[in-house]
């Protein structure tokens, strides 16, 4: 059972609809991607879920609860982290400084969080006093995944999470992401690598206009021929 929901949602910014009925779900424990040609409205049904977009039609559900009419950052204080594509992290502020940001909203001891996250990405123990405006594109979005983490979130969601960085980087990042779904935390990511995402994916959905085409495991979307003709090339 899906545990973050989004019901035939419809919105989008201005006069013309941007989501025409997609619905996308992801339970604990399980990464859920969403793929799909440019403009087929995937970072916009992000924002839907998460609260930056206000609904026209549909309703989203965490838990069970409706949190249609919710804030952003009251869906962050529910336990939805986000980390946005571009601009995702203080340049200027070390790495340890990005990282306790991200606990902002937390009245408890953030300690046994940070260690998870050093644990989870070494480097960052390393160039902790590091300014994050340093590192590489890779280590930066390390920074931001492990500042989404320091919430302590029940649902993590990624914009094109390796955007930008080299095939080698891209496996790693895959790889930290395995590791967080096998934590129990529901992990819902845009991605424009889609082969390779739906090759980590327990669950995947195809937008085209922003509907939904094609909705299945990863396994069974990267063997759908029309999937393989249509968005993976083949």
């Amino acid at each position: 059972m899906s545990f973050l929901v989004g019901e035939n949602m419809h919105g989008g910014y201005g006069g013309a609809d941007i989501l025409r009925g997609c619905s996308i779900g992801v339970a604990r424990g399980e990464i859920a991607v969403i793929v799909g040609p440019n403009g087929a409205g995937k970072s916009t049904a992000m924002k839907a879920l998460l609260g930056m977009l206000e609904l026209r039609e549909g309703r989203v559900s965490l838990g069970g609860d409706d949190i249609t009419a919710l804030t952003p950052q009251a869906r962050v204080a529910r336990g939805l982290a986000f980390v946005p594509q571009t601009a995702n992290v203080f340049v200027n502020m070390t790495v340890r400084e990005n990282l306790e940001m991200g606990a902002y909203l937390r009245r408890d001891g953030i300690e046994e969080t940070m260690e998870q996250v050093f644990e989870l990405f070494p480097i960052l123990r390393e160039k902790h006093a590091q300014p994050a405006g340093e590192l590489s594109g890779g280590q930066r979005q390390q920074v931001a995944f492990g500042r989404a983490l320091m919430t302590g979130p029940s649902v993590l969601m990624l914009d094109e999470p390796t955007a930008g960085v080299s095939p080698i980087v891209m496996d790693e990042l895959f790889g930290r992401i395995l590791e967080v779904r096998d934590t129990g935390v529901a992990v819902l990511m845009v991605e424009q690598n889609a082969r390779q995402a739906l090759g980590i994916a327990d669950r995947g959905y195809v937008l085209v206009v922003g509907e939904n085409r094609h909705a299945g495991s990863g396994a069974e979307l990267l063997a759908d021929p029309k999937v393989r003709k249509s968005f993976l090339g083949g």
